[in-house]
């Protein structure tokens, strides 16, 4: 057939009325009506019988197809074109394939349209195949079954969405308007259809060309607008679509996802190609699906592509600070602390805590926070200002925060644990996550998985018993908390500089636990009290070194009210000593020698005094009473003499001597004979450059690693403080007991399996000298830990072990084996008698009726007769 031209059919206007665009230039189009033949119309008054299918025939045949069409006339007066179309050589040809299945019918008037041979025989066959489809009631000629009833107007938005909200309803795309909007046929029933406009939910497209109604002026269109039309053009106008309705936007519009038969969904194509931007309007409706839609986004953002073109990379924001976590206040609500130790409250960005209104959530808001706590208490984080809440009416002004902890972003681990849900921010809230996408996908993986929030059941409930209630319940409880040791614990709150609450997350216990061994100045607790001296900074003191820390707990007696007199451990230390350092908190004798950690309160309590720390900063050391001996219980002054002792001698070597006096000693023998052997496999091992590897990450306190001695050589050691701002450490060489501050590149990760302390446990053990008290002034002090270095460090002595503390510290009397025959020829002796130590005033139990006692103070009494170190300018001991 002469004179074909070729095209593609963008779409069908009725059964017998074709658009077509040219092949080289899409925007060229025509309208193209089939010759000698017409069809039922579609009219917004009401479709004509068997409208909708005559032109669903040709839609779906012709719609998207390269055909072959010949135009045989023209009507002069409307200038529209009537022709034939051909599918493909050998095809179908149309209108004769139409009229086959009844969905035409021949003009009466066919045979005056065009005189020529070709047009009469195209008419003689419509007339043949129209007749068959008459006598098959085809089509139109269907006995019934044509009426379609299509709404043109929705009237009432909001209760069609209600009524098919997440239906998935079939459609066809009727126009495209925009990137993002779209005339759609619904077909809801065989026989009802609605045909309105639908928004493309969670995306925004440039608009195209429009004509402003106010004006009149006509608006171009904006950047990438008609790209994004033609691309949503080109692959639905005209196709079989499905909707998924969501809801309607204020101006009654059906917002819903729309969806491809084959590709699916088509907003995220559309983001992908850089022809929309994500719209936070719908992200209500689309819930977790936004997630997937942001990933197009940043893709398409990622490469640049469509409205991203020429995007310059957002530079990094500044004024990251570090700061350390003093507080979980909620799952959302952080207490951070910067370097100056100034607080401040910051909420994490674009997430929010289980809401405590929905009985769903509720359950999970303990176990979030707990989550928080363990992850992040007393942890270093660095932490980006995203922006401010203003203060509103209940509420305070709030700072919008990302805090990074390891690299990871906070608000991300709760989500991705499902243990925080990511607020829908409003268009103009730029105060959001800067990672709101991930967040947005984590929520939806969190969803999927079932996890945390999402889950089907939620956790069952933690209820602590509170045991201090009163002190009979107190002392129910006491019975087996006392029989343990180290109990882990957390603390709850902190009443004081000495009181906390804690919980005993194993034995469902809450209890009011009280420092025993010292007294804490008291904090005031009201606006209306006023806090002792140093009482406020106990208080706070204690807040930021225990408040919601992990620790441990040591419980030996109650008091009054239900109080627990115990020990509390921080990072293995143990906490009432670091107050009386501090210079916060005094030694309480009665208690101190009950508990057991005496000497480490006296020497700590020394400590702070010679550094004229916290209440000792007017510290006069001559006003100090050397106390008297303590009265039996009976209120008599002389005590009952103890009970012989069963002797326990065991040979040791000194290897260190603190600035208190306190002595680290090694046990001779079976011990020492065992760490010969391991420092000389572990000074081997680190020859080995295959084992010179740095340790993973920051050392923590109380871990146990392989570090570098000044004298070049390594040791075992555990990390007693840490200096992150110096990444330096502060560690405990942990077979020889002295100490040194470290660089974090000269430790070592330590091989538990060969150098562990299960392999070999520390041999440093903690000893003081028994029967006797070192001088309190600092140049006597000095001269008698000067005297203990050089003559006894280093050798071989005899230790008689007269006591041994509940921290396994010795109390031992010395003995040189070479000289010391008797008693009074102790090392402790020499440092009477050289008048660098006395005998104690105050006697501990086991001290009392000693035989060494008698030998001492006569060697003390020779001492101040000589006017030997301490007592050269008298005896202090005397009454002035």
């Amino acid at each position: 057939m002469a004179n074909l031209m070729q095209a593609r059919v963008k779409a069908v206007l009725s059964g017998d009325t074709v658009v077509l665009s040219a092949m080289n230039n899409p925007k060229s189009e025509r309208t193209l009506s089939l010759a000698f033949v017409s069809a039922p119309r579609l009219r917004r008054e009401g479709d004509e019988p068997f409208a909708f299918a005559s032109r669903d025939f040709l839609r779906r045949l012709l719609v998207g197809r390269v055909v072959q069409f010949r135009v045989l006339y023209t009507i002069p007066t409307s200038k529209r074109d009537y022709g034939i179309i051909l599918m493909a050589a050998g095809g179908p040809m149309l209108p004769e394939a139409a009229a086959a299945e009844g969905w035409v019918r021949v003009r009466d008037d066919a045979n005056k349209k065009d005189d020529k041979d070709e047009s009469s025989l195209i008419v003689e066959k419509l007339q043949v195949a129209e007749s068959h489809a008459r006598i098959g009631s085809k089509g139109v000629w269907a006995d019934d079954g044509g009426r379609v009833d299509c709404a043109y107007d929705l009237p009432d938005a909001k209760a069609f969405v209600e009524q098919n909200k997440g239906k998935q309803l079939e459609g066809v795309v009727e126009k495209v308007l925009s990137g993002d909007r779209m005339i759609a046929r619904l077909i809801i029933t065989s026989t009802s259809h609605v045909q309105t406009l639908v928004l493309i939910a969670g995306i925004r497209a440039p608009s195209t060309k429009r004509v402003n109604t106010s004006d009149g002026k006509e608006q171009p269109a904006e950047p990438f607008g008609d790209e994004a039309q033609q691309f949503i053009e080109s692959r639905l106008l005209q196709r079989n679509v499905v909707i998924e309705v969501l809801g309607a936007s204020p101006q009654g519009q059906v917002i819903a996802t729309v969806k491809h038969p084959v590709q699916g969904t088509v907003a995220p194509h559309l983001l992908k190609a850089g022809l929309a931007r994500c719209t936070d309007f719908h992200s209500t409706m689309l819930g977790a699906e936004m997630g997937a839609l942001r990933q197009a986004e940043k893709e398409a953002r990622d490469a640049r592509r469509g409205l991203f073109q020429g995007l310059q990379a957002k530079a990094a924001a500044g004024g990251e600070l570090e700061a350390v976590v003093s507080r979980i206040m909620s799952a959302d609500t952080l207490f951070l602390r910067n370097k100056a130790g100034a607080e401040k409250r910051i909420n994490l960005s674009s997430v929010r805590q289980p809401k405590p209104s929905d009985p769903k959530q509720a359950p999970w808001q303990a176990e979030a926070k707990e989550f928080l706590r363990k992850k992040l208490i007393g942890k270093h984080v660095k932490v980006h200002i995203d922006g401010k809440r203003a203060a509103t009416e209940g509420y305070e002004e709030r700072e919008m925060a990302t805090v990074t902890f390891g690299g990871k972003n906070v608000g991300l681990m709760l989500v991705e644990n499902g243990l925080a849900s990511v607020i829908r921010h409003r268009a103009d809230d730029a105060d959001r996550s800067p990672i709101y996408d991930d967040l947005l996908l984590a929520e939806q993986q969190a969803q999927e998985q079932k996890k945390g929030l999402w889950a089907d059941k939620p956790p069952q409930a933690r209820s602590y018993v509170d045991y201090s209630e009163n002190q009979e319940k107190a002392k129910r409880h006491l019975t087996m908390l006392s029989r343990q040791r180290r109990v882990p614990a957390v603390v709850d709150f902190v009443k004081s500089g000495s009181r906390f609450t804690i919980l005993v997350p194993r034995e469902n216990s809450k209890l009011t636990l009280v420092l025993g061994g010292i007294r804490a100045p008291r904090s005031a607790r009201n606006p209306n009290e006023q806090s002792e001296p140093f009482g406020q900074e106990a208080h706070d003191f204690a807040n930021r070194r225990c408040l919601q820390r992990d620790v441990e707990i040591d419980v030996d007696d109650v008091d009054k009210v239900g109080g627990f007199i115990g020990t509390l451990y921080v990072n293995r230390e143990n906490f009432a000593k670091l107050l009386l350092e501090e210079g916060l908190a005094s030694v309480h004798a009665y208690s101190a020698e009950k508990s057991g950690h005496s000497a480490e309160l006296y020497a700590a309590e020394k400590k702070a005094k010679e550094q004229r720390k916290g209440m000792w900063h007017n510290w006069d050391p001559s006003q100090d009473e050397v106390a008297e001996e303590e009265p039996a219980a009976n209120g008599n002054a002389t005590a009952e003499p103890a009970a012989p002792r069963e002797k326990d001698y065991r040979d040791v070597v000194i290897t260190h001597v603190d600035e208190s006096g306190h002595l680290k000693v090694q046990q001779v023998g079976q011990g020492t004979a065992a760490l010969t052997e391991l420092m000389t496999s572990f000074r081997n091992f680190h020859l080995n450059k295959a084992n010179d590897k740095a340790l993973p990450g920051a050392p923590k306190v109380g871990d146990f690693v392989s570090a570098k001695f000044s004298d070049g050589n390594w040791y075992r050691a555990r990390v007693r403080r840490n200096d992150r701002e110096a990444k330096k450490a502060e560690v405990l060489y942990v077979d020889y007991g002295n100490g040194e501050t470290v660089p974090w590149s000269e430790l070592r990760p330590l091989d538990g399996e060969k150098f562990g302390t299960a392999k070999l446990r520390p041999q440093a053990v903690d000893a003081t000298l028994a029967f006797v008290q070192l001088p309190g002034a600092p140049n006597y002090l000095a001269d008698a830990i000067g005297f203990v270095r050089e003559v006894f460090c280093d050798r071989l002595l005899v230790a008689s072990v007269d006591f041994v503390e509940k921290d396994g510290t010795l109390a031992v009397t010395l003995f040189d084996p070479d000289k010391s025959q008797k008693v009074e020829d102790s090392l402790n002796g020499e440092l009477v008698a050289e008048g660098l130590a006395m005998v104690p005033r105050k006697l501990k139990t086991w001290e009392r009726g000693a035989e060494i006692l008698g030998a001492l103070k006569k060697r003390e009494e020779e001492a101040k007769e000589e006017r030997r170190g301490m007592w050269e300018y008298g005896d202090l001991t005397a009454d002035d």
